[in-house]
């Protein structure tokens, strides 16, 4: 079994990887442009490949994976339809998914911090989706 920091660690890129599947999901019908659904598609099978490597090494160590948190994940269900129900369009859902890049980056960044321990393969899975955030967030500046 890995260190606490490892678990840890592990757990909150799982969490990620969940959330941004989710947020991708929430929005993908309502794209207009094919090059950003396509976009946002690709990006939805990287979180969630990279889910499927956390919950493999979660299971592991005999570990439950972890879910977003419910109140961030009913927050931003709520914060996207409110402004998508307000002005529709390819520019509010890359601005939607931006914001959730950097808030994915910042947090992943927290945690790398905070879990100073963790083992190398934590830290690579992490920096790993954070390099997707990152990816993302770049790809999505041309839609706003």
């Amino acid at each position: 079994m890995g260190n606490h920091d490892t678990i840890e660690l592990l757990k909150e890129c799982d969490s990620g990887s969940k959330m941004a599947v989710s947020s991708i999901d929430e929005v993908l019908d309502k794209v207009e442009s094919s090059e950003l659904r396509n976009l946002l598609t690709e990006s939805r099978e990287h979180h969630s490949k990279l889910g499927n490597d956390l919950h493999a090494i979660l299971n592991e160590y005999g570990i439950e994976s972890k879910d977003p948190n419910p109140m961030a994940k009913g927050m931003a269900w709520m914060k996207t339809n409110v402004k998508i129900g307000m002005h529709e369009g390819d520019e509010t859902i890359a601005d939607l998914m931006t914001e959730g890049c950097d808030m994915g980056v910042r947090s992943l960044n927290k945690y790398l911090n905070q879990y100073k321990t963790a083992d190398n393969k934590a830290k690579d899975i992490c920096n790993r989706l954070i390099s997707i955030e990152e990816e993302l967030d770049k790809k999505l500046r041309k839609f706003l």
